[in-house]
């Protein structure tokens, strides 16, 4: 058995708790991996409440929450090529990644660095790998400005920096309060809040040649108006709201060749995940609060401890 922080049936945080679980064993071209670190991000309590995507498998309860892990190998599956026993790598896992161990698919798994710390490489998989295929998917060229909605987020740290090192101008909307830490990043800041939109128009007079939302809604709606092509309007936050208005969703993000690519950035110095906040793993429920509460700067991490 091992220890998990899991949800036993579908609803809010008083459905989340600590469970002995068993240890999961690997199939063919799978890895059994011992976890070091673990990101928490939005989706993991949107999961929690019984939010899915369409045609997403039905959810086994009671489930591991966490959909990104950092680890070392401590088995293979049948027919599994390219890892080792002892190797660190990170990736999605199927068996979710607040536990003592997981599994990851073998062909959806990353080697990590030495350079890159067990926090940073957690938080790669989705929500770095989302930001960084979300800039790289619009193929706005050098000297484009681009604008970011909800920029403070783990997403947003992530596509503000990618799209800095690919030349662009960012403007970003966040809360007031996260100006410092969003400027920092070398975004204009604007504030979000009611007059978006003219805010926005006054910070970019020329208007914008690329949108990435991450907030969805009225502020998708809000300020899919400021940019000329709605091909070049994408929201990892909305999926219905952005085809309706002639945009388009982030596309998929499990893609080794585009986290291997992430994990390059981040070992070169080119990206700081931007980790904020590690909570020990027998907090968990403190580091989900925070990220569902909304206002995280960055990323937050659950460091686990060795069970090796």
């Amino acid at each position: 058995m091992q220890k998990a922080y899991v949800h036993s049936r579908f609803g809010g945080p008083e459905v989340e708790h600590f469970a002995d679980v068993p240890r999961p064993v690997p199939g063919p071209g799978q890895l059994l991996l011992a976890v070091r670190a673990a990101g928490v991000n939005p989706v993991d309590w949107k999961r929690r409440s019984g939010r899915r995507p369409a045609g997403a498998p039905a959810v086994e309860l009671p489930a591991v929450m966490g959909g990104e892990a950092a680890g070392e190998v401590v088995a293979l599956g049948p027919g599994v090529t390219g890892f080792a026993v002892g190797d660190a790598v990170l990736g999605g896992p199927s068996t979710g990644g607040y536990a003592s161990y997981t599994l990851l698919a073998a062909d959806a798994a990353v080697h990590k660095p030495p350079e890159v710390s067990w926090t940073d490489a957690a938080v790669l998989p989705i929500a770095a790998a989302t930001g960084y295929g979300a800039v790289r998917g619009l193929g706005l060229p050098a000297g484009s400005t681009l604008l970011i909605t909800g920029v403070g987020g783990g997403v947003g740290v992530a596509a503000a920096q990618v799209a800095a090192h690919l030349g662009l101008s960012v403007v970003g909307s966040a809360a007031a309060d996260k100006r410092e830490f969003v400027e920092a990043l070398g975004v204009l800041h604007v504030a979000s809040g009611p007059d978006l939109a003219a805010r926005l128009g006054a910070a970019a007079p020329d208007g914008f040649d690329g949108v990435l939302d991450l907030v969805g809604g009225e502020v998708l709606r809000e300020v899919a108006g400021l940019v000329a092509d709605p091909a070049k309007l994408v929201s990892g936050a909305d999926r219905e709201t952005v085809r309706t208005l002639g945009g388009a969703p982030v596309g998929p993000v499990r893609d080794p060749a585009l986290l291997g690519a992430v994990v390059e950035l981040v070992r070169t110095g080119a990206l700081d995940p931007k980790v904020t906040r590690v909570v020990p793993f027998a907090r968990a429920a403190e580091a989900v609060r925070a990220v569902e509460g909304g206002h995280t700067r960055g990323k937050v991490v659950l460091e686990m401890p060795l069970s090796l």
